[in-house]
């Protein structure tokens, strides 16, 4: 049986290879290369649109109960979306009169009500009823805690789909082809940045012909050049993240 890969361990293995680990010995634990890992996941959520992805998550709302908490995936919530005014008329305690007045007026009897006009005329009158009567929810999202503040004191238990943007897991950055590469060059930099702080404590080792110099101030700067670089990188979008649009207003 195929044993699975390890995102992570595989980066951290190339990582190892690209500073000489093999030929030379390279002074780094493995918490080190974890660190470095974690910076620049950290660094790349933060600036890249490519780290987040948009998803939609059904939650069912009992009543009686105002704050939910929603898994640690999900970053930012957008909307509520309930069932809609005119769109379902329900079953047993959930039947809505008006809703069954536009089902026979608008569904039932299509022959003789149509058209897309009318329809859309129908949708929009949807949409500001929904506003004036409670199709739409007002909430309060902590992003620290997960959890989801409800504004209402809800009667009945409802089904509802919340529109969310999730954090891509760290399996999915760690193989995507934009991604991947940006995150592996900027580990890198910080495991030479943290290698040069080590090594620029002591400016040659005691050996032959006057001693052995360390490169610890030229891994510095060269780590710090990379990182700007690499930062450069995201406001081009060159790492797969998405320019902004127009905003008309």
């Amino acid at each position: 049986m195929a044993r699975a890969r390890n995102p992570r361990n595989d980066l951290i293995k190339t990582i190892g290879t690209r500073l000489g680990a093999g030929m030379v010995d390279v002074e780094l634990d493995p918490d080190h290369y974890n660190v470095a890992v974690d910076k620049a996941l950290t660094r790349y959520r933060m600036r890249s649109s490519n780290s987040m992805e948009y998803a939609g998550l059904f939650i069912k709302f009992t009543s009686g109960q105002q704050v939910y908490t929603l898994p640690d995936e999900v970053y930012e919530v957008r909307k509520i979306y309930r069932r809609s005014v005119g769109g379902d008329s329900g079953t047993g305690s959930e039947v809505d009169p008006f809703d069954l007045s536009f089902t026979n007026l608008y569904i039932l009897q299509a022959g003789r009500y149509g058209g897309l006009a009318n329809y859309e005329a129908f949708r929009q009158f949807q949409e500001t009823a929904g506003r004036l009567f409670g199709s739409e929810l007002n909430f309060h999202w902590n992003r620290n805690s997960k959890e989801l503040q409800i504004f209402r004191n809800i009667k009945n238990d409802e089904q509802v789909l919340i529109e969310t943007y999730n954090e891509k897991p760290e399996s999915t950055l760690l193989n995507d082809r934009y991604s991947k590469d940006w995150i592996e060059n900027y580990s890198l930099a910080q495991c030479k940045f943290m290698l040069g702080e080590a090594r620029s404590k002591f400016g040659t080792l005691p050996g032959a012909a006057g001693g052995v110099s360390l490169n610890g101030d030229a891994l510095k700067a060269e780590s710090v050049v990379e990182m700007e670089k690499l930062e450069q990188e995201l406001l081009r979008y060159s790492e797969g993240g998405e320019p902004p649009t127009f905003i008309i207003g």
